[in-house]
Formats: structure tokens, C-alpha cells, sequence
């Protein structure tokens, strides 16, 4: 027993320095947990920043001139006063994301307690804007309006007050939510990544050969392989962690690191048996490539981290309880953003459990049969 964890230990730091001679790995692992942490945080596609906007005031009142002064940086640009006439211009050559026509006589009206109509033009070919900036800018009218309107009629006490208070994230900062899954998901696609990549490593340089002279075993093998890549992507995701998430971003994390990264053991020894069984399935890192594609967009995007399982069909959510990443994401953000402890988090560690091994014995019986036609 002692010298099958010998060789367990030997073969894994074989896997490290292995590694360590490849520099594009070594790339993909510093920018993946750096860069590309930083950019999802600060770079949400769903943020309206500087969105360009005309208006056309054809009253020129005072409340016209109050909805005008209401749209400044840095959700919108200074917005430009132009002329109805040019309006289908200058969206037709893209100047303006949005453009907003204030009718004659709209102050009247609005006093007289009748329903005048604003319009409002959107360009649609700018998604992200078009689709955020379209409730932002109805907002910001019937606000002004809202309150323009009181000044003359007097105010008036609503029965009901809603108090706001948002938990976990009292600024409603996105850049907390978006470090954080950016790492969960880092996780999980650079280990399937590290893996994969190591057997074929392997076969393509022909050592595969070699350990299949020497005295050992395909599950000392695989296991090997598990625990070296699993721990450099645990001290990749520590150290982005603290430095780059506390740190740079000064996101704070409320729960425990180390209960954290245990989860993360127990989803990284799933994720990893999943990277050598695709790669027992590719005859080389092309395929790989592509295998790893098809089977890391449908984890990361059904597992719950970037759109909440209760808005998906409930077909697609029982499928993904058969993935360790939907319960990886659970942990995770259960841990990290509430600050949850084992009581609460047992059973996704559970399901990691039974996964991983499920997992870990499908990859070795198709790693046994590789090797077997290898022999």
C-alpha cells in the first residue's frame, strides 16, 4: 500500500514538472485566473455606461428642460439637442443609441391631466445598450415627471413605503458577482483543461509507452494526474482570490476560504476524471479542443452561475443535477456570497462526492481500455 502512494506521488510530480516546462499552459493559467478575472468584473455586458442619446424638444418647457438635464455620465452621454428632421439621419449612421422626441405643448398636457405620448427610438442593433438603457431612460422620465408634476399639484402620501435593503451586496456592485463566478467557472474549465491536456501530452511524445512497461498501474496513473493538475488549479484559484478578487477588485468574501476550497477538492476530482475521459476520446489536442467546447459551455451556462436555475425549464434543471458544476455553483456561492456553513452546504458536497466517483470509475475503465489497445 505504501509504495503504490509512492509511485502515486512520484508520477504526480512527473505531471508538475511536465507543466512547468510548458509555457502556454502556463498562460492560460495566469490569465485565466488574472486577466480574464478582472475583465469579467469590471466589463459586464449589461452595465450602460456612456450610451449616447439625441433629444428633440419640440416644447421647450420647463419640465422638457428638466427630462433634458436628467440624462448626464456616466449612464449616458451629454445628450444632443437636434432637429426632428435629423433625427432618422443620425440613427441611420449610428450616432445615437437612443433618441428621445418631446412633443409641442407636452408640459401643457401633462398639467391638464391628460396622457401625451413620448417617443422614444432605440437602436436595436446595440443589444446590450438597447435592452438596458430602454428601461433606464423610462425611469428617468416618469421620475421627472413624477416630480414635476407634484411641485404643481401638491404631494401626496401613498399609503404603502417600500424600504430597499439588498443582502449580501448592499451596493448592488456587479463587479462582486462577476469575479466570483468568473473563478468558479476558471475552476472547473481548467481542470477538465490541465488533464485532458496531459494525456495527450503523453501520447504525443510517446511516454505513455514508458509507464506502461514500468511497474504501476492505470488508477495510479490517473490518480496522478487528478491531484497534481487538481492542486495547481486549487493555488491558482487561491491566489486569485486574495490577490486579485480582495485585493485589486476589493470584493469582499464573507464565508470560509477553507471550507471553500474543500468543495472545490471534491468538484475538482469530478471535473478532472471528466478531462481524461475526453481525452481517451480525442486522438489529439484539435479534438480535444473540441470536445472540451461541447462539454464546457452547456456546464457553465446550465449550472446556475450566470442565469438562476428556477428560470430554466425544469427538464434542463433535473438533467443538471448529474453535473458537478451545478453543485460546485451552489457551495460556492451559498459559501462565498451568505457566508454559509457546512449545515447549510452538505448536501451539494454530497452530490460532489457520489459524482466524482461515478466519474473517476467511468474514466478509469475507459483509461483502462485506451491503454489496453495501446499495449
Amino acid at each position: 500500500m505504501g509504495k503504490n502512494w509512492v509511485n502515486i506521488y512520484q508520477l504526480g510530480i512527473k505531471e508538475l514538472w511536465s507543466l512547468w516546462r510548458d509555457p502556454t499552459m502556463l498562460v492560460l493559467i495566469i490569465y485565466v485566473f488574472s486577466a480574464s478575472v478582472y475583465t469579467s468584473a469590471t466589463a459586464m455586458p449589461e452595465t450602460l455606461n456612456n450610451a449616447p442619446i439625441a433629444i428633440v424638444d419640440e416644447d421647450n418647457s420647463a419640465l422638457s428642460q428638466r427630462i433634458t438635464a436628467a440624462f448626464y455620465p456616466p449612464q449616458f452621454t451629454a445628450p444632443a439637442m437636434i432637429e426632428y428632421a435629423h433625427l432618422d439621419v443620425g440613427m441611420d449612421e449610428g450616432h445615437y443609441t437612443f433618441a428621445l422626441v418631446i412633443p409641442p405643448n407636452f408640459q401643457r398636457d401633462v398639467l391638464a391631466g391628460r396622457a401625451p405620448a413620448l417617443q422614444l427610438n432605440v437602436d436595436a442593433t446595440r443589444m446590450s445598450q438597447a435592452f438596458t438603457g430602454n428601461g433606464y431612460v423610462q425611469q428617468i422620465v416618469i421620475g421627472e415627471v413624477n416630480e414635476f408634476v407634484k411641485r404643481y399639484r401638491g404631494s401626496q402620501t401613498l399609503p404603502v413605503e417600500l424600504e430597499l435593503r439588498a443582502r449580501f451586496n448592499p451596493t448592488l456592485d456587479k463587479s462582486w458577482f462577476g469575479a466570483l463566478v468568473q473563478i468558479i467557472n476558471q475552476i472547473t474549465m481548467l481542470s477538465i483543461i490541465l488533464t485532458g491536456a496531459a494525456l495527450i501530452r503523453e501520447r504525443e511524445h510517446g511516454t505513455i509507452e514508458h509507464l506502461l512497461v514500468m511497474p504501476v498501474t492505470p488508477t495510479q496513473i490517473m490518480l496522478s494526474k487528478v491531484w497534481s493538475m487538481a492542486l495547481v488549479v486549487l493555488v491558482s484559484a487561491f491566489l486569485s482570490l486574495n490577490i486579485m478578487v480582495r485585493g485589486i477588485l476589493d470584493v469582499p468574501i464573507e464565508g470560509s476560504l477553507a471550507l471553500f476550497f474543500s468543495g472545490a477538492a471534491l468538484s475538482l476530482f469530478a471535473t478532472t476524471s471528466m478531462g481524461i475521459f475526453l481525452a481517451t476520446l480525442a486522438r489529439n489536442m484539435p479534438q480535444f479542443g473540441m470536445l472540451m467546447m461541447l462539454t464546457i459551455m452547456p456546464l457553465q451556462m446550465l449550472s446556475g452561475g450566470s442565469t438562476p436555475r428556477e428560470s430554466m425549464p425544469e427538464f434542463v434543471q433535473n438533467i443538471m443535477l448529474l453535473a458537478p458544476t451545478t453543485h460546485f455553483v451552489e457551495l460556492g456561492q451559498a459559501i462565498l456570497y451568505r457566508g454559509a456553513g457546512l449545515d447549510v452546504v452538505w448536501q451539494p458536497f454530497l452530490a460532489l462526492l457520489l459524482i466524482g466517483m461515478a466519474l473517476f470509475a467511468l474514466s478509469l475503465a475507459r483509461f483502462r481500455k485506451t491503454i489496453g489497445q495501446m499495449a
